[in-house]
């Protein structure tokens, strides 16, 4: 069972949050930052849930604290405040924070993102240091790509649910979720005037941005224990109706995990922002996914996942 460290000024907020998360994992609690740092250095936690508003020293600091610490990257920290403001979450961000969330904090909501943060440590604890690499590395090209966003961590997690609904073994839903968090990776030989310009691509850049599942797929060969990777970053690109790339593949011959995550990888970058365009209400965005089913995507992913959405929200995945 995992362990959580809870850290906050206010013992009513502490209580509810070891009530919140009992039976899930063992909590352990701090009421300032300095007497979780020491906890912290004596007996590192599986996941810290920090407050951002106490004395003496602030979430943000404890955060930095953490992060600069031995391990700290690996070690997850999921802010939580009360303050209002659109900066918070990128204030939280900076510091280091993995995740973040507003009071007054829900059990569904808190469960999910603790069973996320403890998911995404348990692979990264399991990993040798080639395979630490390669993760780091998907990471490095996310932050770029969107500084405060978890692109990948969303259509990891996303993929992997509909992989449960469809009744796929653990062996596969643990490549839906491997292949989503580096679907992406090969965009670290893109240039960031590619990846980052606003406007529509030329026929030169679309091309090397198009490179970018090749490059990945060569990236990851050399592992043996990510080859149930590979179709995913090949053909997450794919579409039904065979005008995708590579390959250009259709329908079926698209790899059934792949075409999951072209689901799932769509979806997110269309209700987040991007360089070239404004992000879509999750309305409109089910609708562009409608429209497209049975062109682009395989028309039975795009049903369950639209009738998945309220599962995907409450899990923090969409």
């Amino acid at each position: 069972m995992s362990l959580v460290l809870v850290v906050d000024d206010g013992a009513a907020d502490r209580q509810l949050a070891q009530a919140y998360l009992a039976g899930l994992c063992d909590v352990r609690l701090a009421p300032d930052g300095p007497s979780a740092l020491q906890q912290i250095k004596a007996e590192p936690p599986d996941l810290v849930l920090l407050d951002v508003e106490m004395p003496e020293m602030d979430g943000y600091e404890v955060c930095r604290r953490i992060k600069a610490g031995p391990r700290g990257r690996q070690l997850p920290v999921l802010m939580i405040t009360s303050a209002e403001g659109s900066d918070d979450r990128a204030r939280a961000l900076e510091a280091g924070a993995d995740d973040f969330m507003a009071k007054p904090v829900r059990r569904d909501e808190l469960v999910a993102r603790v069973r996320l943060a403890a998911r995404l440590k348990a692979l990264y604890d399991s990993l040798d240091s080639a395979e630490q690499v390669i993760f780091w590395l998907a990471a490095t090209v996310a932050a770029k790509e969107a500084p405060y966003d978890k692109h990948p961590q969303r259509v990891a997690e996303s993929a992997r649910h509909l992989g449960a609904r469809l009744g796929m073994p653990e062996v596969a839903r643990d490549a839906l979720y491997r292949g989503g968090l580096l679907h992406d990776i090969g965009n670290i030989n893109v240039p960031d005037a590619i990846l980052l310009k606003p406007g529509r691509l030329d026929a030169g850049e679309t091309a090397r941005m198009q490179s970018h599942v090749l490059i990945g797929e060569n990236i990851i060969k050399p592992l043996r224990s990510l080859s149930t990777l590979l179709p995913i970053i090949r053909h997450h690109h794919e579409r039904f109706d065979g005008r995708g790339y590579p390959d250009g593949l259709h329908a079926r011959e698209i790899p059934r995990l792949a075409g999951i995550v072209s689901v799932c990888d769509a979806f997110d970058a269309l209700v987040n922002d991007r360089p070239y365009r404004a992000r879509l209400p999750i309305d409109h965005a089910l609708a562009v996914l409608i429209d497209g089913a049975g062109h682009q995507w395989d028309p039975e992913v795009v049903e369950l996942f639209v009738g998945e959405m309220p599962a995907l929200q409450r899990l923090g995945a969409a």
